[in-house]
């Protein structure tokens, strides 16, 4: 009942996006145990918005075409924001973010405007449905998400981490936030596809 999911959202979860590349930079940067509240606000976040989906509000959002312009903009914005902060971090409120880990609430809410969670979960909720209620249908992608990210972001920050060994001089995490950097604003593009 599960499997084609199941299959879709390891997938779907497992590729680059803006949470894989925010996750490794702070397993690299911060360590695991510092990036855990980030990694669980993730992990609850794409749970809420594969629920919603699951509900059919995810279907509203997408049927109004100003609404969802302005929702593309402002994440296309956020994204390049944040790789420019993770290119030059400097020391200062502005870029706290960046010198520190992720906050719970930062990682929940930024799955908001996170385009790639957005089409993986109405991609889920439209052509993985299996004639459920509504809120039983959005229980059960809502599971999928937070079960099978737990596992994708627990494996991205570790990833991380254990880079941060080879990263033991400052041209080579210029270089490493330079390629991450790079990667999160060409994420940014996903917004408009």
């Amino acid at each position: 009942m599960f499997s084609p999911l199941i299959i879709f959202l390891i997938v779907g979860l497992i590729s680059p996006g803006p949470n894989v590349i925010l996750l490794t930079s702070s397993g690299a940067r911060f360590g695991v145990w510092a990036t855990l509240p980030h990694l669980l606000g993730v992990v609850i976040g794409t749970g809420i918005i594969g629920g919603i989906c699951g509900l059919g509000i995810g279907a509203v959002i997408v049927s109004q075409p100003q609404l969802q312009f302005v929702l593309q903009l402002v994440s296309f914005t956020w994204i390049l924001w944040m790789a420019y902060q993770l290119l030059f971090p400097k020391k200062g409120a502005v870029t706290q973010s960046i010198e520190s880990p992720w906050t719970f609430v930062k990682g929940t809410v930024f799955q908001w405007i996170n385009p790639k969670i957005w089409a993986v979960a109405l991609a889920a909720s439209s052509g993985y449905s299996i004639g459920l209620s509504p809120w039983s249908e959005a229980a059960r992608v809502a599971t999928g998400f937070i079960c099978i990210n737990l596992f994708v972001c627990v494996f991205w920050t570790y990833s991380g981490m254990l880079l941060s060994v080879l990263l033991n001089n400052e041209r080579r995490w210029f270089t490493f936030r330079t390629i991450m950097a790079t990667l999160l604003a060409l994420s940014a593009i996903m917004v408009f596809i």
